[in-house]
């Protein structure tokens, strides 16, 4: 496939973001270079097909910095001096002093580097966990300093569409300010949700649901990675938890009242109903499908046997009725052998969809 991508690229780091980075460019045919100071992550970054560890003499047009953020910048700037002709961008999530702490150390040549952010990942991390397609659809935020040279910035636009990316381009404060509420506070309320889990005894663990699965799954993320973020970003992320502190606050005093005095206690249903409203307008701000308004869906509720073969009997069957999932969720029926695939559709195809189904012989519940 052809890339507007001016090769070669070398890829500093091999951990998720680096490796899918690699193996998407390697799809356009690009020449990619590896940087890594474990060779072992190195090698599996080859051994998967992201690119082959840069050999010497390795002249790069662009150099992508894909280390833990603590130490973006020594990379950064050493790129800058080892390729003089090269752009030089870096994907760490906290962007705001990183131009300023280049600049200070590499000076003029600050003109070839523009920070970014794609803005894909996962709760799994290091080059296993890599996927070509991480980036597809994805936003990619593009955050260039003022003395940045306009070359260099479109180098780093070339990449995000190349990828499969929406390059957006921002100012690194307002981005930092951004991730803080939509990307940072979520981890953290995540990973005490999940801390609260720990002790739980075996016989309440099997109750688990789709709630707590979805409200914990980015538990799972790399503690060293997060703390790194968390600590770079943490002004931004501040205001945010002292507001949710606030919150959990007015929450714990309306659960002492219903404790002690019982649920008609003063103010106890306007407390609950007042966080659960708010929260409601909130999700309905996320934008939906491709960035659009977000819009409701239908939802039809379908029991997939746990065998080989039955999920995508299922999408095929639906695809030749012309329905198109819109989302779709699964999850697993406790104690039997029977998946739960919770399809979202437009509203005017669930009646259509369900009687669809059922006559070829699904469990359907709409």
């Amino acid at each position: 496939m052809r890339s507007d991508v001016r090769g070669p690229v070398l890829i500093v780091g091999t951990g998720l973001l680096g490796t899918s980075l690699g193996l998407a460019l390697r799809e356009h045919d690009v020449e990619v270079g590896l940087e890594n100071r474990s060779p072992s992550s190195l090698h599996l970054a080859r051994d998967l097909g992201a690119g082959v560890p840069a050999p010497a003499g390795f002249r790069p047009a662009l150099v992508v910095v894909a280390t833990p953020p603590d130490v973006i910048v020594p990379h950064v700037v050493a790129a800058l001096r080892a390729y003089p002709d090269a752009v030089v961008t870096d994907v760490a999530s906290v962007k705001g002093g990183l131009a300023s702490e280049v600049a200070s150390e590499a000076g003029g040549q600050v003109a070839r580097y523009v920070g970014s952010h794609p803005m894909a990942g996962r709760e799994r991390s290091g080059a296993a966990a890599a996927d070509s397609d991480l980036f597809q659809g994805r936003t990619w935020v593009i955050c260039p300093h003022g003395a940045a040279a306009s070359d260099a910035v479109a180098a780093v636009r070339r990449l995000a569409i190349t990828v499969g990316s929406l390059p957006v381009v921002m100012d690194p404060r307002d981005h930092d300010a951004a991730v803080a509420a939509v990307s940072h506070l979520p981890q953290l309320v995540a990973s005490l949700t999940a801390t609260r889990l720990a002790d739980l005894p075996a016989e309440a663990l099997a109750l688990a649901g789709q709630g707590v699965r979805d409200v914990t799954r980015i538990a799972a993320s790399d503690p060293m990675m997060w703390s790194a973020i968390f600590a770079a970003n943490a002004a931004a992320v501040l205001p945010h938890a002292r507001a949710l502190l606030g919150s959990l606050s007015e929450v714990v005093d309306a659960l002492e009242a219903a404790a002690s005095e019982g649920p008609g206690a003063a103010g106890v249903m306007k407390a609950f109903a007042g966080v659960v409203e708010a929260g409601r307008r909130g999700v309905a701000r996320i934008p939906g499908k491709h960035g659009g308004v977000a819009r409701r869906y239908a939802e039809v509720t379908v029991f997939v046997p746990d065998k080989p073969g039955e999920l995508g009997r299922l999408f095929a069957e639906i695809g030749d009725a012309g329905i198109n999932i819109e989302d779709l969720r699964l999850e697993h029926a406790a104690g039997a052998k029977l998946g739960v695939a919770t399809l979202s559709v437009l509203p005017a195809r669930a009646g259509e969809l369900s009687a669809h189904l059922e006559e070829l012989g699904w469990r359907v519940m709409a």
